[in-house]
């Protein structure tokens, strides 16, 4: 039996997969049949695990590897981090470094947003983010105790931690621990695929309040004031006991890639704005690039008051997280050391050197590569390699913003009526496509693909070709 201890372990291969199973408890995996392939080393957008086999990592190994594995300009700024210190609380000092990325946020985040907390998680970033927005209405000249509600979007997930699960909606992961979270106010998901299962035709003189050409986007403008009039109308009955809107911006990840009509981010803020309320922006998923701009808030140029960033602000190699705010919402904090108007939360490798040396060598990376303006052409090109699939009886949507794309699986097409969950029809496309060198991790019926941004052209066509050998192996060839 092979050893493996040049790769740092002195288990072998038949050791390593038993302890992985029996010891190793991984997340959203039942481990009665967990089956899991085990990584070696990685280099680009390759996978290559403990047999030597390669995989094109599909999915930025969960949604956070920015610039492609082992990138030598991140490598040589975590060892030269090191080699000065590994490790500063944020509980009374601070680093170098670490206080060089905040001025680099602030610098590039949306207008307003001046003042940086640092979290290891993204769930962690979201929960401070509820804290502050709570406390602030606690503590502001004329304080209003009354707001101690969030209001939050239909099938949103933002995290695991209870907070995060309270506003979250995507029943299946957090229906379990319903007695434990506290409740909110939610509005529907703005689906920009089943909203064809409702009725808009009341909405169709209104307008979304988006500051966009909606003359010629009649259908997107009357589908965002659709979605819209529903927050209204919450924030008409119950406004002055909202904390915050919470939102993941233009996508919803765990929902299922759940794209919004062009507008309803725009609208929403525009509604806090009018209600007198907060808007937290969760970018831990698509920040970073994802979307096309560097935020996706900018997408439709909103500044919201709370901005949470995650999972490729390292380039997807150590944890680390931000949360954004205003002015505004900083003063609120400050005062006597009697007045105890601190903020009493903090983690312990909350804004760590060495998470922080890898977060700027990866912004300094979005400007060195020109990432953002090689972005356009790569979705051009993956939006046309996925177009075939449309004409597939079982492929209902194919949705895409930048390099994040979705394929949802249907049993009938007509009425958009997806497989039952127990089937796991997409997981047996991603397993066919692993076959062919291409790792993807699907949610229930949707095939997600959200490569490195580093992605190349002739990587990208092997994602899609892996993906149409599963659907058609899995669910029928088109005549």
């Amino acid at each position: 039996m092979t050893n493996l201890s040049e790769s740092g372990s002195d288990l072998n291969r038949e050791e390593l997969y038993r302890i992985d199973r029996e010891v190793v408890w991984h997340a959203f995996s039942q481990m009665a049949d967990y089956d899991g392939i085990i990584i070696e080393s990685a280099q680009g957008c390759w996978l290559t695990d403990i047999h030597g086999n390669r995989y094109l990592d599909g999915v930025s190994s969960l949604w956070c590897n920015v610039h492609g594995h082992r990138h030598p300009r991140i490598d040589a700024a975590i060892i030269a981090q090191l080699q000065r210190v590994a490790h500063v609380t944020s509980l009374g000092m601070s680093n170098p470094t670490t206080i060089d990325l905040a001025k680099r946020l602030v610098k590039l985040a949306p207008e307003g947003l001046e003042h940086v907390f640092f979290s290891s998680d993204g769930a962690s970033a979201v929960e401070v983010a509820m804290k502050m927005a709570f406390q602030y209405w606690q503590q502001i000249d004329v304080p209003e105790p009354n707001r101690t509600t969030f209001l939050a979007v239909g099938n949103a997930y933002h995290g695991d931690t209870l907070g995060a699960v309270s506003v979250g909606g995507v029943s299946r992961f957090h229906a379990m621990f319903h007695p434990l979270l506290f409740p909110v106010l939610r509005g529907p998901c703005p689906d920009s695929y089943r909203h064809g299962l409702v009725d808009i035709t009341i909405h169709s003189n209104s307008r979304c309040g988006a500051t966009c050409e909606c003359s010629t986007k009649q259908d997107d403008c009357r589908l965002s004031s659709f979605y819209l009039e529903s927050y209204r109308r919450i924030l008409q009955q119950h406004g002055a006991s909202i904390v915050a809107i919470i939102i993941e911006p233009l996508v919803q990840g765990a929902a299922g890639m759940v794209m919004h009509p062009p507008g309803f981010l725009r609208g929403l803020k525009n509604l806090a704005v009018e209600f007198n309320t907060l808007l937290i922006a969760d970018e831990v998923a698509v920040g970073m690039g994802r979307t096309g701009t560097l935020f996706a808030c900018k997408y439709e140029n909103v500044s919201p008051d709370f901005l949470v960033l995650g999972k490729g602000l390292t380039g997807g190699y150590l944890p680390m997280s931000a949360t954004l705010t205003t002015t505004k919402v900083w003063q609120a904090f400050l005062g006597d050391y009697s007045q105890s108007r601190s903020f009493f939360h903090g983690h312990t490798y909350g804004g760590n050197p060495l998470a922080a040396a890898a977060a700027c060598a990866t912004l300094d990376l979005f400007d060195e590569e020109k990432t953002l303006q090689k972005l356009p052409e790569k979705a051009a090109n993956l939006q046309a390699l996925l177009e075939p699939l449309r004409d597939h009886p079982h492929v209902g949507d194919i949705r895409q913003i930048g390099l994040i794309a979705a394929i949802e699986l249907v049993a009938d097409k007509h009425y958009k009526i997806g497989y039952p969950w127990t089937e796991r029809r997409a997981q047996a496309v991603c397993k066919v496509a692993k076959r062919h060198g291409v790792w993807l991790r699907p949610l229930g019926n949707v095939i997600v693909i959200m490569p490195p941004l580093s992605v190349e052209h002739d990587q990208l066509r092997q994602i899609v070709d892996a993906i149409n050998i599963g659907i058609q192996e899995t669910l029928g060839r088109v005549l």
